[in-house]
């Protein structure tokens, strides 16, 4: 059955509870003033940073964004993207998109105004929601991208002139459920990955996919009516809208999270009263430092319901772990892996109660296979390294529109190989040691060498550069650039700080070295050997630690 079943039979069971509360502590003054029954253009002064909906009104804003999309021409099989920041309208608007048989196609809310024109094109986007954060990087391609498509602006106020106003609109339409038929081999949902190059792929899911990913994480977590879920990644990212698919499951209230510092995360865990909470290595790092400092003190909130503390998106520290247990040792502690390409986290977890297994990411996930494989894709031996490859319902269909790059990872059984490199140990725990892409993960977010090292190419005294990653015990990652200056030209670390400006910040490198770039006699960079000399520690060595 589709994943829009489960939302329609939470608004008939749990009608009145409280599904999804959002919460802006950090940022007051740019809450949106939606899902309101008053005049939306006259908004209310002062308007509290906390909001909240049921499962019955959840399901109410979904059938109204439904009809809404089909007066407007959308049709099964069309693309709906979604460029919003996490707020109380993105479920709903998703769903709402899902309902018509059309494909939720949601957009990395960091990408500039040229990345989220190639996303439209390659993914053949007909219709685009987006948040009042992104009118500028919008109106910079409008020109070039509303022929043919609709353009939805989702905040109060005027939209602008190149889009149509969401609010002033949708409040008029039927909020009844609709009767499209959905199947588990209906097309579902596009996300974007990218690969080293750092051009994004758009990844084609089925609805099974989609369902399979709730099933999954309600498995591996055990998710009931009383938990409450904090949510804080962006739901662009299948990590987050995955994990909270297990809240979607059993029915239980999820709370959206405006805000990483570690107050605001302990202040909502402790008014919420949430008991499971999924965390990037930076901000469970920052928690940690803060409490060591006694900024805070965990006597201050209310945390005794909190159960379990999972991680994901990136090489987990062993000493992060320990260090967390000191000061929270009952916590259960979990740690998902996965890609956007197997529908997100969970086809390979440690599993609570395997805390003598902190550093592997674990075994295969419910309803998942593993295997381990050489370079001629034959299965190795316990202990020896190799290509990390997983099979299950929830492996991707292809990259849309791009054969070649999904004959490289997907073989003709449906196996996907994942281009990590791992190793299994005697009890059959994985565990991560090394990648094949040079991609730097560096707080949960994917950074793309290639792309930083032609930005900096275009500064007239560079003669070459290559960009890597360096452990760091906040981010995982840092990516550090490796800069040879043209012979006759001075260039400084603020030469190049100042020249990087134009950089979204956190693709900025964090660590400048003027040193020679090695290359190898076909003129590839030989970054192991970089990495080897300027590296002090392996974020993969720390996990086996």
């Amino acid at each position: 059955m589709p994943i829009t079943n489960y939302l329609e039979k939470n608004a008939k069971d749990y009608a009145n509870d409280v599904a999804l509360v959002e919460l802006n502590p950090e940022v007051r003054e740019t809450m949106r003033i939606t899902w309101k029954d008053f005049d939306l253009t006259q908004p209310e002064p002062n308007l509290p940073y906390r909001r909240e909906i049921s499962w019955h009104v959840f399901n109410e804003k979904a059938n109204r964004c439904a009809h809404y999309l089909l007066e407007r021409g959308v049709r099964k099989g069309d693309k709906v993207g979604i460029l919003l920041m996490n707020c109380l309208e993105w479920l709903p608007i998703y769903f709402g998109i899902l309902k018509t048989g059309a494909l939720a196609v949601p957009l990395n809310f960091r990408y500039a105004s040229d990345e989220i024109e190639y996303c439209m094109n390659l993914a053949d986007i007909s219709v685009l929601f987006f948040g009042p954060e992104f009118i500028g990087r919008m109106e910079a391609i409008s020109d070039r991208v509303i022929a043919h498509r609709l353009l939805i602006f989702v905040g109060e106020g005027n939209a602008p002139t190149f889009s149509e106003n969401y609010f002033m609109s949708v409040m008029n339409y039927s909020s009844q459920n609709l009767n499209i038929p959905i199947t588990d081999d209906d097309f579902g949902a596009i996300y974007f990955s990218s690969g080293t190059t750092g051009f994004p792929k758009a990844i084609l899911h089925k609805h099974r996919a989609l369902v399979h990913s709730a099933q999954v994480e309600q498995k591996h977590h055990g998710q009931t009516k009383d938990d409450v879920f904090l949510c804080i990644p962006p739901l662009y990212h299948t990590g987050a809208k995955m994990h909270w698919f297990g809240s979607l499951i059993s029915g239980s209230k999820a709370v959206l999270l405006r805000g990483t510092k570690p107050d605001v995360i302990l202040k909502a865990v402790s008014d919420e009263k949430c008991t499971i909470v999924w965390l990037l290595v930076p901000w469970a790092q920052d928690i940690l430092d803060s409490l060591d400092r006694g900024d805070l003190s965990i006597d201050n909130f209310c945390l005794s319901q909190w159960r379990l503390m999972h991680i994901g998106a990136q090489p987990v520290p062993k000493k992060l772990i320990e260090d967390w247990k000191k000061y929270f040792p009952h916590h259960d502690y979990d740690t998902n892996y996965g890609l956007s390409e197997s529908i997100g986290p969970g086809c390979v977890h440690l599993g609570i109660g395997n805390d003598h297994k902190i550093g592997a990411i674990g075994k295969a996930g419910y309803g998942w296979q593993v295997k381990i494989v050489d370079e001629n894709r034959k299965e190795v031996q316990k202990g020896d390294v190799g290509e990390l490859a997983v099979f299950g319902p929830g492996v991707m269909v292809e990259y849309y529109k791009n054969p070649k790059a999904t004959e490289e990872v997907l073989d003709k059984e449906g196996w996907l190989y994942t281009g990590d490199m791992a190793m299994e140990d005697k009890d059959g725990f994985i565990y991560l040691v090394d990648r094949k892409k040079d991609v730097i993960i560096t707080g949960g977010e994917n950074i793309y060498p290639v792309q930083i090292e032609d930005f900096l190419h275009r500064m007239e005294a560079v003669k070459d550069v290559a960009v890597i990653g360096l452990a760091d015990k906040r981010l995982g990652e840092i990516s550090c650039a490796i800069i040879e200056v043209k012979e006759g030209y001075k260039c400084s670390e603020e030469d190049v700080n100042n020249f990087c400006l134009e950089l979204p910040k956190y693709k900025r490198p964090k660590k400048i070295i003027f040193a020679p770039v090695l290359r190898n006699p076909t003129g590839k960079i030989e970054k192991p050997k970089l990495r080897k000399m300027y590296r002090t520690e392996n974020p993969f060595d720390a996990m086996l630690k």
